[in-house]
């Protein structure tokens, strides 16, 4: 869908909304075999402006939407309204009747029995509906032109720009919308909302924002949840990595733009552990300065910290909360720290992050800045480990125990991991041989295996041979569960990041802040990008 609610659809016939469709007309088709008439038109030497021509016709053949559905939608988006759009249907209908039987009070469940919308046209769902989200601030200035790709592709009213349309407007607005006239009694969209599947086109925070509020539809019993493709426009693109959609997107983008589509309409579906995080901070006061929190953790509000015999330092009667879903990592330390400067100068200098390449260099300066590789010259004594200031506890698996985890002096950043990819397709865990495993009372890593690798990173000099997979990270345990307590002192802050999204964490000097992880009840769907 396009960046503006108001943009008028594109590509299929516009019906009056005062009368349905004419049943003698029949709905477009998905041009079958249409790849392969592409290569038989290669084979024979036609030019590429007739194979892209075939290719886009058959993408929006098997992904778009029928226009009145596109136009429900949108409505339903700009009253901020589900129903907005079956209601639409129902004041045309009434207006075109002369107002006979109407009473237009009806809403989303009721404007069904007597109008000829649904009675038609409820055989034209394509085959692979498929809807895409963009940042247009990920990859440099890729993100706009991109966005503008797959509006040729697959139609400018299925394309969201995320700075306009977020995903949870998507979830509650779009897929409410199409629920209501699914449940209405249009079968194109009920169809549509059972086989609909989304592209996000952003790094990893961007995919973990959209994969969250589609988990929201567990919650609230509203399944299928559709499953997530990716292209990747981050820095490091770890998820994109992890199936198989690349580090990056290629310099020939348009074409691979079409590609992406066709592995999203085909791919297969891998489930993705995903895991809840909950921050409980002290509350504070007016004067002090607004938090600056990313878009993948909300806020709560003032609730009451429940402790169960971990907690070392003193505790509020009520403390603030801020939670969110990750599903790579989550960190503490020096490499937040560093994350944190860079996504500052973005914001404050974009033009400096033009791409992957300029981005790993500025985030390579950043960590010289930070003092990362000479902390025994510049750090005070006391500040130079994480041991200072925080309290790990862990439940393993199958257990409902807390247990205290010794932080290691020298780590002055740790990671807890869910995937084997971190900092751009490193895999700091290492393969780590059988015996090695037994001795340590681990288990081989898997991406859907409810455990969280936990890891320690020390100055940068060991941080950069871990990079390079010269050696493995410092390993500090596997958990089922995590909570952090952080003790502030003469620490005034604390850096944090999820799946790349960084913070600074505010610390309080004589109150305790947490930080509680545990798996999510269900899985998240990820297309693979490896299957064609």
């Amino acid at each position: 869908m396009s960046s503006s609610a108001s943009e008028q659809p594109r590509g299929d016939q516009v019906w009056s909304s005062s009368s349905p469709p004419r049943s003698s007309t029949p709905p477009p088709q998905p041009l079958v075999g249409g790849l392969i008439e592409s290569l038989s038109f290669r084979s024979c030497g036609f030019g590429r402006a007739a194979v892209s021509a075939f290719e886009k016709e058959d993408l929006r053949a098997r992904a778009a939407l029928p226009q009145r559905l596109r136009a429900a939608v949108h409505a339903a988006l700009r009253a901020k309204d589900p129903s907005a759009g079956a209601f639409a249907y129902f004041a045309g209908n009434a207006a075109a009747r002369g107002g006979r039987g109407g009473g237009g009070s009806g809403g989303g469940r009721e404007v069904s029995a007597a109008n000829p919308w649904f009675e038609v046209a409820h055989d034209d769902a394509p085959e692979s509906p498929l809807v895409a989200f963009v940042n247009p601030r990920s990859g440099g200035r890729l993100g706009p032109v991109l966005k503008t790709r797959l509006q040729e592709l697959i139609g400018e009213d299925q394309v969201f720009d995320l700075t306009v349309v977020k995903p949870s407007d998507f979830v509650q607005y779009v897929l409410g919308c199409l629920e209501q006239l699914a449940d209405a009694g249009d079968h194109s969209a009920k169809s549509i909302r059972h086989n609909l599947r989304v592209m996000v086109a952003g790094g990893d925070g961007t995919v973990g924002w959209v994969l969250g509020c589609l988990g929201d539809l567990y919650v609230q019993n509203r399944e299928p949840i559709p499953p997530v493709a990716v292209i990747p426009l981050g820095t490091g693109n770890d998820l994109s990595r992890s199936f198989g959609w690349g580090a990056s997107f290629p310099f020939g983008w348009k074409a691979a733009a079409k590609r992406s589509l066709y592995k999203a309409i085909f791919g297969s579906v891998s489930c993705l552990d995903s895991w809840h995080i909950v921050v409980s901070m002290p509350e504070r006061g007016d004067e002090e300065e607004e938090l600056d929190f990313p878009h993948s953790l909300r806020n709560l509000g003032e609730c009451t910290f429940y402790d169960d015999g971990t907690a070392e330092g003193e505790l509020p009667e009520t403390v603030s909360c801020f939670d969110g879903v990750f599903y790579n990592y989550f960190s503490i330390g020096m490499d937040a720290q560093v994350a944190y400067g860079f996504h500052h100068l973005r914001d404050e200098k974009p033009f400096l992050a033009s791409g992957p390449l300029s981005n790993k260099l500025i985030y390579a300066g950043y960590t010289c800045k930070q003092g990362w590789f000479f902390t025994q010259c510049i750090s005070d004594p006391e500040l130079r480990g994480l041991t200072n200031i925080i309290r790990l506890s862990i439940k393993k698996l199958d257990s409902s125990e807390w247990e205290n985890i010794p932080v290691p002096s020298s780590v002055r950043a740790i990671v807890a991991l869910n995937l084997h990819n971190y900092a751009s397709g490193r895999n700091p865990w290492g393969n780590l041989k059988p015996e090695y495993l037994e001795k340590r009372g681990f288990v081989e890593a898997q991406s859907d295996d409810g455990l969280l690798e936990i890891f320690g990173l020390k100055q940068g000099w060991h941080a950069s041979l871990v990079m390079v997979e010269l050696i493995s990270a410092k390993h500090i345990a596997q958990a089922a569960a995590i909570r952090l307590e952080i003790k502030g002192g003469q620490w005034r802050d604390a850096y944090m990041q999820m799946d790349g999204e960084p913070w600074k964490q505010p610390l309080d000097h004589e109150y305790s802040t947490f930080v509680d992880i545990k798996k999510v009840p269900y899985p998240s769907l990820i297309i693979n990008g490896g299957d064609r």
